[in-house]
């Protein structure tokens, strides 16, 4: 099992930057594909980034592109999301997620689905004011 904790939520301006922070323990060897994830009241969890084990291969919602930019830090088990240029529209519950059983991010969409992950954090609250 992996047990994932994120951090770094809080309350930003509009323009504003924040610094998502996901910790992994537990069997961490497994975490292939990481993914962040975010919802908002009301609305279906949605994808925003995704990224493979070395870290070489990303990819982002289109309503994130160029303003928000996932990372990992194997060597001390966790994974980041740098978030800036912050809008209302990106208030919301960020969680992190992980893929244990493909070694690999597919090609297509399976990886922006939330099926596509075995385990998840139990989220961090982002709030952008206007």
């Amino acid at each position: 099992q992996v047990q994932l904790v994120e951090s770094g939520g809080g309350l930003v301006q509009a323009g504003g930057s924040l610094r998502l922070s996901c910790a992994a323990s537990g069997r961490t060897g497994n975490m292939y594909v990481v993914g962040w994830f975010r919802q908002a009241p009301g609305k279906e969890r949605e994808f925003v980034a995704h990224i493979n084990w070395s870290g070489g291969i990303t990819a982002y919602a289109d309503s994130v592109k160029g303003r928000l930019t996932i990372s990992r830090d194997n060597a001390k088990n966790a994974v980041y999301l740098q978030m800036n240029s912050l809008k209302p529209e990106d208030t919301a519950v960020y969680y992190c997620a992980v893929d244990t059983k493909a070694k690999t991010i597919f090609s297509g969409s399976y990886h922006r689905k939330v099926a596509a992950y075995d385990y998840w954090g139990q989220g961090t609250q982002v709030t952008v004011s206007s």
